[in-house]
This record gives C-alpha cells, sequence and structure tokens, in this order.
C-alpha cells in the first residue's frame, strides 16, 4: 500500500478521456485551479523580490544592560531587529530593544559584527536610532504609511528568536490603530498586520511588495493569532528628524499631572460642551505654565487650542512641538464656573 501523499503537494492535470464510440474528447478542466496556482506564483515572486532587496539592509541587534539575570548574573541581554536607512550607518529600530542600554552589537546580514552607538530614542513612540561606524551600506527605501490599504500584502522581515533574517508575509489587517506605549502615552499611526511577528522583531521594517518600509515592527498581542502592530513610517520620519537633531523628540507641557473624569451632564447641557469628559488638575508643577496663569488643583480642561479635549489622549495628542513657546488659549470649567484661559506650553520635562 502506498503511504498518503498530501493535498497540498497534488498538481491537477489535464488527462484524456476516452468518450463513448471510440472518440477522444478532453475532460473539462476546471480553469480555477490554474489561475490559483499562477496567483500563487506571482505572489510569491513578489515576497521573494521583497526579501531580495531589503534583507541586505536588515539588521540583528544584541543589547547589553544593567540588570539582575538569573543565568548571567548582574547584566541583562536582550536581542532585536533593526534596518539601515543611510549608507552611513544609521539603524533605525526599537526604543524598548536599546532603551538604557551600555552595550549593542550590530550583525548585518553578511555577518560583519560593529558595535553601535545610542543616537537617541523615544519610548512615547517607541522607536530609537542608532549608528555603526561604517559607510557604503545597504539601505531600505522609506514609504508613505498613508499610503496604505486594508488587505494590501505587506512583508515583515527581523530576527525572532534569534533566528537571523526571518520573512513573513501577510497583509494589513487595519490603518489608524492607537496603541499604548510602555511609558502610557498613546501612540497614533499603527499600522496592524496578520504578518507573523515574534520576540526579536521588534524594530524590524514591516515593506510593502514596492520594496517600500511602510513601517516598524512593534508589538504583538500575545494571546492572540495573528494581531500585530507596527508603528507607521510617516511617524517614524518625525521621530528619526528628532532625534538626529536633538537626540531626542521634544514635545510641550503646560505642566500637569491629570487624569480623566465625567462631567455632571447638568454642566454639559447648560455649556453645551462638545464633551461629556474632561481632564482633571490633579497637580502642578511648581514655575510651570500652569502655575503662571493661575490654574488650580480641580479644575478640568475641556478645550485647548480650539479643540474639545475629553481625556489625557487628547490633551497629548494637543501637545507637540509645534505648541513650544506658542500661547494656546485653554477652556476649563471650575467647579460650575467656565473660564478661559491664554498658555504658553515650554518643552516637556516629563508632565503633561
Amino acid at each position: 500500500m502506498r503511504p498518503p501523499q498530501l493535498l497540498a503537494n497534488m498538481k491537477p492535470s489535464l488527462r484524456l478521456v476516452q468518450a463513448p464510440f471510440g472518440e477522444a474528447e478532453p475532460s473539462y478542466a476546471s480553469s480555477t485551479s490554474l489561475d490559483n496556482d499562477e496567483l500563487l506564483d506571482a505572489y510569491s515572486r513578489a515576497v521573494v523580490s521583497t526579501a531580495d532587496v531589503i534583507s541586505p539592509a536588515v539588521t540583528y541587534l544584541e543589547v547589553k544592560r544593567e540588570g539582575k539575570d538569573s543565568r548571567r548574573g548582574n547584566e541583562q541581554h536582550g536581542s532585536g531587529s533593526g534596518f539601515i536607512f543611510t549608507p552611513d550607518g544609521f539603524v533605525l529600530t526599537n526604543s524598548h530593544v536599546v532603551h538604557a542600554a551600555h552595550s549593542i552589537e550590530v550583525t548585518l546580514n553578511d555577518g560583519r559584527r560593529y558595535d553601535a552607538e545610542l543616537i537617541g530614542d523615544d519610548p512615547e513612540t517607541d522607536l530609537a536610532v542608532i549608528r555603526i561606524g561604517t559607510s557604503g551600506l545597504p539601505t531600505v527605501k522609506l514609504g508613505n504609511s498613508r499610503d496604505l490599504r486594508v488587505g494590501q500584502v505587506v512583508v515583515a522581515i527581523g530576527n525572532p528568536y534569534g533566528f537571523q533574517t526571518t520573512v513573513t508575509a501577510g497583509v494589513v489587517s487595519a490603518l489608524g490603530r492607537s496603541l499604548r506605549a510602555q511609558s502610557g502615552r498613546l501612540m497614533p499611526d499603527v499600522i496592524q498586520t496578520d504578518a507573523a511577528l515574534n520576540p526579536g522583531n521588534s524594530g524590524g521594517p514591516l515593506v510593502t511588495t514596492r520594496n517600500e518600509v511602510i513601517g516598524v515592527n512593534t508589538a504583538i498581542i500575545a494571546a492572540a493569532q495573528g494581531i500585530c502592530f507596527a508603528t507607521g513610517i510617516n511617524t517614524a520620519n518625525w521621530v528619526v528628524t528628532e532625534l538626529l537633531r536633538h537626540g531626542k523628540v521634544r514635545r510641550a507641557s503646560i505642566g500637569v499631572a491629570g487624569q480623566n473624569v465625567a462631567i455632571p451632564r447638568r454642566v454639559v447641557r447648560f455649556y453645551n460642551l462638545a464633551v461629556e469628559n474632561g481632564v482633571l488638575v490633579a497637580s502642578m508643577q511648581p514655575g510651570s505654565p500652569a502655575t503662571e496663569v493661575g490654574l488650580r488643583e480641580g479644575d478640568i480642561i475641556v478645550g485647548f487650542a480650539g479643540e474639545p479635549i475629553a481625556g489625557i489622549d487628547d490633551l497629548q495628542r494637543m501637545l507637540s512641538h509645534l505648541r513650544i513657546g506658542v500661547p494656546t488659549p485653554m477652556m476649563v470649567l471650575r467647579k460650575a464656573e467656565r473660564i478661559y484661559i491664554v498658555m504658553t506650553p515650554r518643552e516637556s520635562m516629563g508632565a503633561l
């Protein structure tokens, strides 16, 4: 008895069927199977081409930082991925891969190894830039994450569990997601994909079949299957510019620690507010813009720069680097009274 053959290995074939009266006629074979084979070939060619073009610029990162490790004593070891975006050795990766590292070693696709310098990292978007001391390197082409379509084929390349230059493929599952960074801040412009990601893929590129990087792989939902996330490359472009110029990402601050609260319905109706929630001022930094304009603990911020503020995420989104030094109107509820304040945000020192 012959062993059973896997269905996936079976290929359709045409054969002649003996018709009545001795006339040979071709059987009616479905064109669907042939069409599927052709589509699969095109899909495979696209993924193979993307892997060939992008893989030389994908790097493997080995990181050491201070801390307890059950096997290595007082030093923690980690690993991740990155990709080269300039020929003189600038590499984009995740903040959580290299943050607080005292040693970063980068292995290129061709096996060369270099020590890397941390240029800057931004935990708020989970992005970081490092640099290796060489030039003439292969690079990736950065695309535009706003051009993506749900259902579009994408390829992820990285080093999951240390398996270097691993390629997975899938589609864009959703666009415009928000993801909570480890700092607690909401990360905008997040791409959801079902291209398989695992620990070690962090910092690797998410690429279209046009060989353009449109995302930086950053997170998975461990209990789920096929729910993975990448920071959009448009956000990464802005973060890279800030890190190269300043070594950090500048954001505006008004010097407030706050929490989300519901506004009494009678107050919402009386003032015809656009929101039913706001940001309660829990405390203020001494000498901050908030204290200078007379903001008080217990005030509720419901408007900023002409936009309604329904919570901390809204206020954080509005406090971009463009607001630093710019007088900005605010709408505040103080008990049952509505008041207007003009405040000039400064560069953030950690508070809102």
